[in-house]
């Protein structure tokens, strides 16, 4: 049986222009205000399907949050669609009405979307359950016809201009799989780098540019070759989007930079902390990125993620999800720069000329976005508000919203989600949250935080999985109560407002709600490969020791140990137990970050010998320890 479309609702929301910015304080009544207006009527089976999604029972009727996190236009631009992340599904929109006339599901936490040149194919992942879903779409309809199991978190898609490939970022196997999408099977893994988020395939196929940000770089692939061409390492943290230009010469991103400079008000507004940038590579050869800055002194932009060109290349466009907004850039007043560049605030050559910049207010936070083929408007999914928003380009004004659905005010997690993913909760709005624990976990540099009490002793991010269940916390285990160290953060790493204790809980209701990834080293039935089985009896027994400190449910015994790795300059002495559930995920381990893998890790400063093992480990024994590690 096919879900039946979804009842009409109003047309699109009336203009928003003149509309001032958003304090802080105002966005989560904001956030709450638009949910409630915006909301379209459903149908008792389109709530039925959705809560069946969410909790296996037709018995149990939730409206979710569908949180949109990509978009795309069908090449006729009468239907839109949107990956809802937090809902597991696919919505289908008439654009003309602006409202939902489709929406399925399709799977756990969808990250990336992909139409075929002919509208015949909409891709999808599901991260959480490693599949690319395919779906048969006629006249603003679809059908599942097909699942690829892929594995690793899939994210990024890019279908080649006959519809009959895809590629696909698989983003914790440091591979993209390139997709036979007639057969459905993986035709190729090509190796790429850590972390390969999102990518763009240039338009004549030749080169496909994958943003690997465990390796704070891009990757280019030759296509015909079916292999990495070069790795341009520029240090950028936290890749967006990818976009190429129509000579295929280009790709353009947004990303963010970490000056790795101690936290106070001179050096955060000085941008001398975290950063936000665009930049572009060559695809033919390696060469120096070229940048520019988009941080204006005292109103900075945060987590820029969306991007695209006009099709004259006249405008660049970015969402910035931090700051909720939309900017908007006449390309010919952009100066990118290589060495030496792109320094540390906007060109204020751009400023005051909003020909030239202009900044939108959009609210919630907003993320993957489309322009039309006319040049006249740019669709924005906007995650935290469950909507499509629309975005006049020559008026520069937001003009429209289509509601997607949710429910009629969110829940406190929700509101949390809000806060953490809000740069204007830090001194001018540099960073939020999420700019350090990407998504809720880590990040692919060590940083200064000041958690320890001291300066310029750098330490790894540590992921916020199961955070309220592994105390004590920081890597010196020196804090023990949860809620003085969300304020710590907010008002010390941040340098941001003074939060209400509503906010703290709030946070922390959010933190609780954050789903662990499943782990894909294990099979679907969660059972581990024989290596694995093998290096749990290392991993268990004397000679390596590892359980003695890596215990229960999250491998963490809540002490602070003393394994010889610590620094003169630390004020604590010790560190904290980290839990290793999700190991596989990270890039950088130890306390400092000095491990750059999981051998590295085992045969140099945590060699089990060192630490609590009575002995060497053989190269085989290791080798199976680290595949139950990665189970883990």
């Amino acid at each position: 049986m096919l879900c039946p479309p979804y009842d009409r609702c109003r047309p699109p929301c009336s203009t928003e222009e003149g509309r001032e910015p958003l304090a802080g304080e105002a966005f989560h009544s904001a956030m709450t205000k638009s949910a409630k207006d915006s909301r379209p009527r459903r149908s008792a089976w389109s709530i039925w399907v959705v809560a069946l999604l969410a909790v296996g029972t037709p018995a149990a009727a939730v409206e979710l949050d569908r949180s949109p996190i990509d978009l795309v236009l069908s090449s006729t631009e009468r239907w839109l669609f949107t990956a809802n992340q937090t809902a597991g599904t696919v919505s289908v929109v008439d654009v003309a009405a602006g409202t939902v006339v489709q929406e399925l599901p399709c799977g756990k936490h969808p990250a990336g979307l992909a139409l075929s040149a002919d509208d015949a194919r909409l891709l999808v992942t599901t991260a959480h359950d490693g599949n690319l879903v395919v779906f048969a779409h006629q006249d603003g309809q679809l059908v599942e016809s097909g699942r690829v199991f892929l594995g690793f978190e899939p994210e990024g898609i890019a279908i080649t201009a006959d519809g009959a490939r895809a590629y696909v970022a698989l983003s914790t196997a440091a591979e993209v799989a390139e997709v036979d999408l007639e057969a459905l099977s993986v035709k190729s893994r090509i190796g790429v780098g850590h972390w390969p988020r999102h990518l763009a395939l240039s338009a004549d196929g030749t080169r496909l540019a994958v943003g690997t940000s465990g390796d704070q770089s891009i990757s280019v692939i030759d296509t015909a070759a079916g292999k990495l061409l070069f790795q341009e390492r520029f240090g950028g943290i936290n890749t967006g989007h990818l976009t190429v230009s129509a000579d295929n010469r280009h790709v353009y991103f947004p990303w963010m930079v970490y000056r790795q400079n101690v936290i106070n008000p001179n050096n955060i507004r000085a941008g001398w902390v975290l950063g936000s940038r665009i930049a572009r590579i060559k695809l033919d050869a390696a060469a120096r990125r070229e940048a520019f800055t988009l941080d204006p002194r005292g109103l900075a932009v945060s987590d820029p993620y969306g991007i695209d060109l006009t099709s004259d290349e006249s405008h660049l466009v970015a969402s910035a999800g931090g700051t909720h907004e939309l900017l908007i850039y006449r390309l010919r007043d952009l100066v990118f720069q290589d060495h030496g560049g792109p320094g540390d605030h906007i060109d204020p050559v751009l400023l005051g000329h909003p020909e030239k910049f202009a900044r939108v207010e959009l609210g919630g936070r907003p993320l993957g976005l489309r322009i039309s083929r006319d040049d006249q408007r740019v669709y924005v999914a906007n995650y935290l508000l469950n909507a499509v928003q629309v975005v006049d380009l020559e008026r520069q004004a937001l003009v429209g919203t289509f509601p997607l659905g949710g429910p009629a005010e969110p829940s406190l997690a929700r509101q949390g989600a809000a806060l953490f993913y809000d740069g204007r909760r830090s001194l001018d709005q540099w960073y939020s949250c999420h700019s350090c624990h990407y998504e809720g976990g880590s990040n692919s540099v060590a940083m200064d935080t000041l958690n320890d009490g001291t300066d310029r002793t750098f330490k790894a991010v540590l992921p916020l999985f199961d955070v309220a269940d592994t105390a004590p916390w920081t890597w010196h285990g020196w804090q023990t109560d949860l809620e003085s160290a969300m304020h710590k953060s907010l008002t010390e790493t941040m340098e941001g407002p003074e939060p209400t204790a509503a906010d703290v809980t709030a946070l922390l209701a959010f933190l609780a709600e954050l789903p662990q990834p499943p782990n894909p080293y294990r099979d679907s039935t969660g059972a581990l490969s024989a290596a694995a089985l093998r290096g749990q009896q290392v991993f268990a027994g004397a000679q390596a020791g590892c359980a003695t400190c890596h215990t229960g449910k999250y491998f963490t015994d809540g002490e602070v140990h003393d394994v010889g790795l610590g620094s003169s300059r630390d004020i604590y002495q010790g560190h904290n137990t980290p839990s290793l559930v999700g190991l596989y995920r990270k890039v950088r381990w130890l306390h400092d970050g000095r491990g750059k893998s999981l051998d590295d890790l085992l045969t140099g400063p945590h060699e089990p010998s060192r630490v609590a093992g009575a002995g060497q480990l053989t190269d085989a024994e290791r080798a199976d320890l680290i595949e139950y590690l990665k189970s883990l």
